[in-house]
C-alpha cells in the first residue's frame, strides 16, 4: 500500500469519480491513476469503486470505511509537513477558510487586509458555501479554518470557538409605513411580506423563533443568501428586509431606513471552526486573534484539548464577547 493509492482514491472520491478530471488537477495521467486503484483493491481484496465498464459509478460500503481512514492519514500526513515548515519558515505557507457571504463581506475584510499586511509570504484562500458545505470542507481537510453562525450540529468534528456577537436590523424605503416607528414590534414586522436569509444561513433560525413565540407566522416572500440582494429587493418594494446589523453600510445604503432590531431577536454568536488534531501553524493563531482578540493561542491550545461540548462551553462560560 502505497500513500500515492491513498491520495488517488481520496481524490477521486471528492471528484464525483471523475478519474479524468482527478489526473487534471493532480498534473498525472488517467490511466496511472486507474491501475493505482485496480493495485490497491487487489492488494485489500475489496473493491472501493463499483464499475459499469470503464467507469466509476459508487463508493462501496468497504470503500467507505476505507476512505475514511485515508482521509485521517493524508490529514496526518500534511500536519507532519507542516510541522516541518512551522520550523523551517513560520511565516511562509498557506492558509484557506470556509464562510458564509455575510462574513466574507462584512467581518473579514479588514482582518484580512492586515492579516495579509503582517504576513506577506501567507497565501490566503477563501471558500463560501452553506454551514453544510462549510463544516464538511472543513471535517474533510479541504480548509484550515471554518467561519459560521448557523448549523452548529454539523459542526462535530470541529472545535468551534465563540468570536462575536450580533443582532438584526429592519431595512424599509423611506416612505415605508415602518419607518416612521420610534420603536418596532414582531406585529409591527409581521404585518408585512418579509425579504430575509435563506433558512439556515446567518441567523436565520433565530429569527423563525422570536416569531413562533409570539405565535405569529410571518410571511416570507423572498429569501437569499447574500444581504447585498435582500437590500436590492426591499429596494425594489419586494418587502421589509430583515438582516444583520453588520451588513448595513451608512454611505451605500443611505436610500433606505435601519431600524434597530435587537429587542426582538435573541442575539447570534459566530464561531470559528478548527478539525480536531489538526496542528496550528504560528499565523493560523494570529489570524484567529485578529478575528475575535479574545482568542489568545492558549485559550485555543486549551479549547483544542477539551473532551466534549460541555467542557468547550463551560471554557468560554466567563468570557465576555463583543458584540457588532
Amino acid at each position: 500500500m502505497k500513500l500515492q493509492q491513498l491520495k488517488y482514491i481520496w481524490e477521486v472520491a471528492h471528484h464525483d469519480l471523475n478519474v479524468s478530471a482527478t489526473a487534471q488537477v493532480l498534473y498525472t495521467s488517467q490511466p496511472g491513476i486507474s491501475k493505482q486503484i485496480r493495485l490497491l483493491e487487489d492488494e485489500l481484496g475489496v473493491e472501493i469503486f463499483a464499475r459499469s465498464g470503464k467507469h466509476l459509478t459508487r463508493i462501496t460500503p468497504a470503500g467507505e470505511a476505507v476512505l475514511k481512514v485515508a482521509g485521517e492519514i493524508l490529514r496526518k500526513v500534511d500536519s507532519i509537513k507542516q510541522i516541518a515548515q512551522e520550523h523551517s519558515n513560520d511565516r511562509q505557507g498557506s492558509l484557506s477558510l470556509a464562510t458564509t457571504h455575510t462574513q466574507a463581506r462584512y467581518a473579514l475584510p479588514s482582518v484580512i487586509d492586515g492579516f495579509i499586511h503582517d504576513f506577506p509570504d501567507v497565501s490566503l484562500h477563501m471558500h463560501q458555501g452553506t454551514p453544510v458545505q462549510i463544516a464538511e470542507m472543513a471535517a474533510d481537510g479541504t480548509v484550515d479554518l471554518a467561519i459560521a453562525t448557523e448549523g452548529m450540529e454539523h459542526f462535530a468534528d470541529l472545535v468551534m470557538m465563540p468570536c462575536y456577537r450580533w443582532n438584526r436590523s429592519i431595512v424599509v424605503p423611506k416612505d415605508h409605513p415602518l419607518a416612521q416607528k420610534s420603536q418596532l414590534s414582531l406585529e409591527d414586522v409581521a404585518a408585512f411580506p418579509i425579504v430575509t436569509y435563506v433558512f439556515g444561513f446567518t441567523g436565520r433560525s433565530k429569527l423563525d423563533d422570536a416569531f413562533i413565540d409570539k405565535g405569529l407566522t410571518p410571511k416570507v416572500v423572498f429569501t437569499a443568501a447574500d444581504a447585498d440582494v435582500i437590500k436590492t429587493y426591499v429596494r425594489l418594494g419586494l418587502g421589509v428586509g430583515i438582516l444583520a446589523h453588520m451588513a448595513i453600510d451608512p454611505e451605500q445604503d443611505r436610500d433606505l431606513v435601519s431600524l434597530d432590531a435587537s429587542h426582538l431577536f435573541e442575539a447570534s454568536v459566530t464561531k470559528i471552526g478548527i478539525r480536531k488534531g489538526t496542528f496550528i501553524r504560528g499565523f493560523m493563531y494570529r489570524f484567529i486573534e485578529r478575528f475575535a482578540p479574545h482568542l489568545s493561542r492558549e485559550l485555543v491550545d486549551e479549547a483544542m484539548v477539551t473532551s466534549n461540548r460541555h467542557d468547550l462551553e463551560q471554557l468560554f462560560q466567563n468570557i465576555p464577547l463583543p458584540t457588532y
